[in-house]
């Protein structure tokens, strides 16, 4: 008769950590409650109400609100009161905690991943934390011109936004709400509530992380405080392209705060020039702009030797612009 030796086995997970995904899941086990945390997170505004629910899943009122009150309590969502009105959002870093936990018991071959995706992912009370006093912020800057409701909307919107594409995840609570300022800001003017002093110029690629990036910062140090710039992108890459940073760093400009952003309906209604470039037909046309679109080889996977003839021709592009626009360059 063998017996058995006994081994110390690995313990990943401690009780306290244990307990808190048996909450999530036991919470995500449930059919409806899986679909309405999706539906939440497709949803382009990030958020929603009971209300919402009634025409896609069949089940009553009493029994959405009670699902939507589990999977709060378990911190997959948060919610925010307007009015009578609740409105429930996705914790992403909660779903990333859980699906991280699940992957660690995989014996497959791990995966390659950048190195960046080892730093440790924000907790939720942190994010919260930060995108609550982004919201306070916010709202005291933009009093007089939007409520507090709209600030925290467009905070939490962009936090959802970028976290969907970030690589490194712990930043995206910050760079959400300067994301959300610059919206704002961007609204503010198209509303007339802010004056513009300056041109406003828009450039706009398919992964804001290359072309529309050069032309932003060449053509902030060929006019500072003349014009006003913003780039966006029809598909934001997760990074910009480390050969653009390479090529602008040659030449002397950082790129420093600037980080890929989605293509938002409020900056192209601020702008009074947009420029295009290789991202087709998904910028909106809205009168009284002016559209231009330049023909530019994407840097992406390109070396900094290949990036700098594409560098060339954006500045000798903006050159010309800033001629047409009566704009002195220093």
């Amino acid at each position: 008769m063998s017996i058995c030796e006994q081994l110390d086995l690995p313990d990943p997970l401690s009780p306290e950590r244990a307990s808190e995904l048996t909450t999530a899941l036991k919470a995500l086990s449930d059919p409806a409650r899986l679909r309405m945390v999706a539906m939440i997170a497709a949803d382009p505004r990030g958020e929603a109400c009971v209300c919402d629910f009634t025409g896609s899943i069949d089940l009553a009122q009493p029994t959405v609100s009670h699902h939507l009150k589990v999977l709060f309590e378990a911190g997959l969502l948060t919610r925010r009161k307007e009015g009578t009105w609740v409105f429930y959002r996705v914790v992403p870093t909660k779903l990333d905690e859980v699906a991280q936990a699940l992957g660690s018991f995989s014996k497959g071959p791990a995966p390659e991943v950048h190195e960046s995706a080892h730093l440790e992912l924000p907790s939720a009370g942190t994010v919260e934390h930060v995108l609550a006093r982004g919201v306070d912020e916010l709202t005291y800057r933009f009093t007089g011109t939007f409520a507090r409701e709209t600030v925290d909307r467009y905070v939490h919107e962009s936090f959802q936004t970028l976290y969907r594409t970030a690589r490194i995840k712990t930043f995206v609570p910050v760079l959400a709400v300067r994301f959300a300022q610059e919206r704002l800001t961007a609204l503010a003017q198209s509303q007339g509530h802010i004056a513009k002093t300056v041109p406003e110029v828009l450039f706009v690629c398919t992964h804001n992380a290359g072309r529309s990036q050069m032309a932003a910062a060449l053509l902030t140090a060929m006019a500072p405080g003349r014009v006003h710039v913003r780039s966006a992108g029809s598909l934001p890459a997760s990074e910009i392209n480390p050969a653009v940073i390479e090529s602008l760093a040659e030449i002397g400009l950082e790129l420093g705060q600037a980080f890929p952003k989605p293509l938002t309906d409020d900056v192209v209604r601020a702008a009074d020039v947009v420029v295009t470039m290789g991202c087709g037909d998904s910028c909106p046309i809205y009168p009284g702009k002016r559209y231009l679109d330049w023909e530019l080889p994407d840097p992406a996977g390109q070396s900094p030797d290949d990036v700098r003839p594409i560098r060339d021709q954006i500045s000798a592009k903006l050159q010309g612009l800033l001629v047409e626009l009566g704009i002195p360059t220093t």
